[in-house]
């Protein structure tokens, strides 16, 4: 079986290493993989991470976070936010090298673990329903997803990582070559904005409020 996944698998091997004549890689052949990087992080990661995370922000209301856990788990979702903006943004934004690539695997890792921890904090706070265990999975599997996808996009780079990026700019961040429009940067921002950063704001300022609340009628 390895076998025939190895030979299944030569046919796209060589297209992701074509190169020109005197050995460069395509610059057509590059820019495509750009592109595609490009599109399924806009296309693919953004709404699976935007929709389940509206979804679990509304679970978050209905069970009122507010009154229960508070801050301190709106303060692990916005950790948790944070450990999947870096990889998303990077992915495109930086030209994809071990440096990169390894920030992306940092970042799934913590956020896997902090994921195991938020749920170790609610469940003793708060109600967890099933549904909102299901949307769970779907943010935790996200970089990770993202993380094959990109390695799947740029073997030879993660060849240069398990070598230990011996390559002068392994290392080194660097504006991919073919950079986002304003208009593309724009339109993410508001699609974040809207979907994810105002929502989770929304929760922490209701939990601050709430505490303040409390203290004020206990004192």
């Amino acid at each position: 079986m390895a076998l025939s996944i190895k030979r299944a698998y030569r046919p796209l091997q060589r297209r992701l290493n074509r190169r020109t004549g005197n050995g460069e890689k395509d610059p057509a052949h590059e820019r495509g993989v750009e592109d595609a990087n490009r599109r399924f992080l806009l296309y693919g990661v953004l709404p699976l991470w935007v929709v389940p995370g509206m979804a679990d922000w509304w679970m978050h209301k209905r069970t009122r976070i507010e009154d229960t856990s508070g801050a301190r788990e709106s303060a692990v979702h916005a950790l948790m936010m944070t450990e999947v903006g870096i990889p998303v943004t990077l992915g495109l934004l930086a030209r994809i090298n071990p440096r990169v690539l390894s920030v992306m695997g940092g970042a799934a890792i913590a956020h896997g673990a902090t994921a195991l921890y938020d749920v170790h904090l609610a469940v003793q706070e708060r109600e967890v329903k099933p549904i909102e265990q299901h949307i769970h999975s779907f943010l935790e599997v996200l970089p990770l997803a993202a993380l094959a996808f990109t390695a799947c996009l740029h073997p030879d780079q993660v060849r240069s990582l398990l070598r230990g990026g011996p390559e002068p700019d392994a290392w080194k961040l660097q504006p991919k070559k073919h950079p986002l429009s304003a208009g593309y940067l724009t339109g993410l921002a508001a699609v974040i904005g809207t979907g994810v950063i105002l929502p989770y704001a929304e929760e922490m300022l209701r939990c601050l409020r709430s505490h303040s609340t409390a203290k004020h009628v206990a004192g």
